[in-house]
């Protein structure tokens, strides 16, 4: 999940926890004949063995040329260097058209553009929309080289989706505009920040904004079962003036009209290094009374037009070259774990993450799907007016 406009992605496998996370438009149909030498299709392949190993998966995605992707901003955990790394490595164009849209704009791309050459070829979804994709049978199963590595219950046993990066919900402040920097949910609520709070898109659309209620409900009582207590304290600072309904971009961080956003803690990290520069003091604080970390999840469609290359994708960003390009934005990859006893993390990067502690909790599919329909009901009345 966004920037250089917020990305609005409801994501990945979440957890709350104290822990580290050890538009219809015409176009030829898509060819997926992407063969090995021996005629296995990619379209069909569960792992790179199914097409005769890595290498000859290399070859049909170079064949193919292009990868089709939507909903991925540069500057969003890193994908900037992704991006680059896997062009340069592969030769493989990646297209990214609405690099601010939301996990569900990937869904309405992927279902009205079925058949179509400009379809997605990868989804980077949050865990919701991710298991959402997989029901309507929108999701290719296929096992990168490294599936066995993911922890548990951040993978689909189909393995038609699987946890890659995530980071814990934060306060990012302007020391220079604001005083006192808000370290906590029960902060936020001081007359002082009159204005000032916002969070980074809508939480019936935004990964970062349903975390941010989540984290808030964890602060005021409530859990994984009952995300409401997280709906009245933003209906609590919407009363009191202190909630601005203009959405926290970089562009607003910058111009001072978000002075105090709650956001990943990898965004407000990049946003502090970002920002120094041009004389802003962004300071990230993760907030002790509401700790809320959640994952984002990688998808390939089951019609992709360029299967051979999505699958690639796939791999690339579950190597420890992709991998550790998530740790350098400031994400936890959810191989980190598996890479820090195999001595392939990049622990210099790894030492700049927040310092947590204890045990990871992960809300199910019902509890998500649950707090989805809470917020769907109620978000517009607790901040209207």
């Amino acid at each position: 999940m966004t920037v250089p406009l917020p990305r609005t992605a409801v994501r990945g496998g979440a957890l709350a926890a104290v822990a580290a996370l050890a538009l219809s438009a015409c176009g030829a149909a898509p060819d997926t004949t992407s063969t090995s030498a021996d005629g296995k299709s990619a379209a069909t392949a569960t792992s790179a063995a199914d097409l005769g190993g890595l290498d000859a998966l290399v070859k049909a995605a170079k064949k193919e040329g292009t990868l089709n992707a939507t909903a991925l901003p540069r500057d969003w955990a890193n994908y900037g260097a992704l991006i680059d790394g896997f062009q340069k490595k592969y030769g493989i164009k990646i297209a990214v058209e609405n690099p601010d849209g939301s996990s569900q704009d990937e869904i309405n791309a992927v279902t009205s553009r079925k058949g179509q050459d400009r379809a997605p070829d990868v989804l980077d979804l949050g865990s919701s929309f991710a298991l959402n994709a997989a029901q309507q049978g929108l999701l290719a199963p296929y096992k990168v080289t490294s599936f066995a590595d993911i922890p548990e219950g951040q993978k689909d046993a189909q393995a038609r989706w699987y946890n890659d990066y995530g980071g814990y919900i934060s306060i990012g402040c302007d020391a220079k505009r604001v005083k006192t920097c808000p370290t906590t949910f029960a902060d936020l609520l001081q007359p002082r920040y009159k204005g000032q709070v916002a969070l980074n898109g809508n939480p019936t659309k935004s990964g970062s904004a349903f975390g941010g209620v989540y984290a808030a409900s964890l602060a005021n009582g409530g859990s994984f079962d009952d995300i409401q207590p997280g709906l009245d304290f933003f209906a609590e600072l919407k009363k009191n003036g202190n909630y601005t309904p203009v959405e926290s971009t970089p562009a607003t961080v910058e111009k001072g009209e978000t002075p105090i956003s709650i956001d990943w803690d990898y965004l407000n990290a990049g946003y502090a290094d970002e920002f120094r520069s041009k004389g802003v003091d962004w300071k990230v604080s993760v907030p002790s009374d509401g700790r809320f970390s959640q994952y984002y999840s990688q998808a390939v469609n089951k019609d992709a037009p360029h299967p051979a290359a999505a699958r690639l994708w796939q791999e690339y960003l579950y190597s420890a070259e992709g991998q550790n390009l998530w740790l350098a934005g400031y994400a936890r990859p959810v191989l980190m774990p598996a890479m820090e006893k195999a001595g392939t993390l990049d622990k210099a990067a790894a030492a700049k993450l927040p310092e947590v502690s204890g045990t990871p909790a992960f809300p199910t599919e019902a509890q998500q799907s649950k707090a989805k329909t809470v917020l769907g009901q109620g978000w517009a009345k607790a901040v209207s007016g």
